[in-house]
């Protein structure tokens, strides 16, 4: 390799490109531009060369200032944190992802952690699991992501994909914090996500639904049409959370793979109002099991429900007989919010009733399905209008003179402004 000091422009033979040669912290730099080779090119790039040398002799240079997007970035970073003597020994990722997993534990919901530990022992371990902590780049990870994103012959989709992201940057970011280095994981930008398409059940085909599954079922997914319930908070709800007093479902816990747990999150924790249908549907459930049970559903055994049961014994078959399109029984909770949209029910209602924090998901995901069930597509303000604004074709035919065609002459409204409240009669003085 050709020894040397001094900064200079070259060019590259192949595309007559100029770029920059230097060397900082005894570490060869070359950046490329895309100027063509020319007297004027050459002069504006040795103006910051030379700028770069200076500042370089008198150590006031910064390697991002001039080449923010430079993939020399990370490893200059590094030199400089050992220089500075920031720089120490970390563990490897490995190491520091199990004794990250371990102590942020009681923090998670069991189903959190054991998604975790899924995703690292499958994902980030084959790749990053015996590099040490410090010395992982954005380089590495740009290139994990690349080849994640062709798993699976590029199946794998970005909202999959930017889980692992999310999970590598949180271990990243507190080895940061914890062993004093800069998280490689900066300006990094999540894939862009795929809308989310919903495909709930019309009013016609809830009630045939409701009128073809099985008799010991049809509470049960009355309950689920008309409640808006996550199937973990349906299938190990218990009596004591059910208040006929107050018509209240009241979530408070989870059921999934054997086990209660907290709520999804705090938001999830809400009392969901009984409508009619469900009022009866949850008497008639009490009184067929005569205090029985301590779960409102129950499996032909009396424990709380088996998901995949229910989903291969009831769901499937139904869909089936009726020869309705497939759908997850999770459909039955976005079912039930197009339901409540489509009555005019009140949205901050509505998110509170299915356990958001706000509206948002109502009108980014419900709302396009509105109009198919109440036809709010233009024809309610029509008749508003129609009903209450006066009748265009009973407005005189005779044209207005205006100011702006006649500035000296007065205007003719043959009194047919007079009808309309004129400024000097409308109230000066605010009304408390």
């Amino acid at each position: 390799m050709e020894e040397f000091v001094m900064a200079n422009v070259r060019v590259k033979k192949e595309t007559d490109n100029l770029y920059f040669d230097f060397q900082y912290l005894k570490i060869r730099c070359r950046e490329y531009t895309n100027l063509k080779d020319s007297s004027l090119n050459r002069k504006k790039l040795g103006s910051v060369i030379k700028r770069i040398e200076t500042e370089i002799s008198l150590g006031t240079f910064e390697y991002a200032k001039y080449f923010p997007q430079s993939k020399m970035l990370d490893k200059i970073n590094l030199k400089l944190e050992e220089l500075s003597g920031k720089y120490r020994k970390s563990p490897t990722f490995k190491q520091f992802s199990e004794q990250w997993l371990e102590e942020f534990l009681p923090s998670w919901r069991v189903s959190t952690a054991e998604s975790y530990q899924t995703m690292i022992n499958n994902r980030l371990l084959p790749f990053f699991g015996e590099m040490e902590a410090s010395r992982i780049t954005k380089s590495d990870i740009l290139k994990f992501r690349s080849q994640t994103t062709k798993f699976n012959d590029g199946k794998l989709k970005p909202k999959t994909i930017n889980k692992y992201m999310k999970l590598l940057k949180m271990i990243l970011d507190e080895a940061a914090l914890r062993y004093d280095f800069t998280t490689p994981y900066q300006g990094i930008k999540l894939l862009k996500e795929e809308k989310v398409h919903i495909q709930p059940f019309s009013l016609a085909e809830v009630n045939q639904i409701i009128q073809s599954i099985r008799i010991d079922w049809r509470n049960y997914i009355i309950v689920r049409f008309f409640t808006g319930m996550r199937t973990s908070e349906i299938d190990g709800l218990k009596w004591k959370y059910v208040d006929f007093e107050k018509r209240q479902i009241l979530i408070r816990e989870t059921f999934s793979k054997g086990r209660y747990e907290y709520t999804k999150n705090d938001t999830s924790q809400r009392e969901i109002e009984m409508n009619s249908i469900v009022y009866e549907a949850l008497q008639t459930q009490y009184k067929e099991q005569a205090g029985k049970y301590e779960h409102v559903f129950v499996s032909p055994k009396g424990d709380a429900i088996n998901n995949s049961n229910f989903l291969n014994r009831v769901w499937i078959p139904v869909l089936k007989k009726l020869n309705l399109t497939y759908r997850r029984p999770y459909q039955t909770r976005h079912t039930c919010a197009t339901l409540w949209l489509g009555a005019g029910e009140n949205p901050a209602w509505i998110a509170m009733q299915m356990g958001h924090a706000n509206t948002d998901m109502l009108f980014k995901v419900y709302a396009r399905y509105v109009p198919n069930l109440t036809r709010s597509d233009g024809s309610a303000i029509d008749q508003l209008l129609k009903n209450n604004i006066v009748n265009i074709s009973e407005l005189p035919t005779k044209k207005i003179k205006t100011a702006i065609e006649k500035p000296n002459e007065v205007i003719e409204n043959d009194g047919f402004w007079d009808q309309f409240v004129q400024p000097e009669q409308m109230p000066t003085q605010i009304a408390k």
